[in-house]
């Protein structure tokens, strides 16, 4: 049978009979070849053969968690730090003696930070964050009001003398 144009070939092969089903194992494999249907009969046998057995909690386990622990108060630390020195930005005007407020609040962050590195009793750090965190929020609050006095003040001022 002759078949004409584009993929002739793969409907001869179409067209063909039916092959015989081949043996299983295959020639060659041996008596020890596994097939798919021989896995585990359950899912526990199938979690126990693959997964790797957590080992029982010890001294090791609680230094892990105090080290997570301190992992996270540290990260908090920074992320505190970091958004003390974002605020400190916002503040241009220079003090007293002529510094910027900018450069008094870094420098007394940096200093309060230094201080309270070594901390290590978790109650204590936490406090310390709480309290750096309300600080901040506390000293934006001050300065958001401050500026919308000074912005209504110009506003009126304009407003009067127009």
């Amino acid at each position: 049978m002759a078949v004409a144009g584009r993929g002739g070939r793969a409907t001869a092969l179409l067209l063909r009979a039916p092959a015989a089903p081949r043996p299983w194992p295959p020639a060659g494999a041996g008596a020890g070849a596994r097939c798919i249907h021989e896995g585990p009969d359950t899912i526990e046998e199938l979690l126990d053969r693959h997964l790797v057995k957590k080992p029982a909690a010890g001294p090791d386990e609680e230094s892990a968690e105090a080290r997570r622990r301190l992992t996270s108060s540290r990260r908090e630390a920074l992320s505190l730090y970091r958004d003390i020195l974002r605020a400190a930005r916002l503040f241009a005007w220079p003090d007293d003696r002529g510094v910027p407020w900018r450069e008094v609040l870094r420098a007394n962050a940096r200093r309060e930070f230094e201080e309270a590195r070594g901390e290590r009793d978790p109650e204590v750090v936490a406090r310390l964050l709480i309290g750096g965190r309300d600080a901040v929020q506390q000293a934006l609050d001050r300065l958001a009001d401050a500026s919308r006095r000074a912005i209504e003040a110009e506003e009126a001022k304009r407003r009067g003398g127009a």
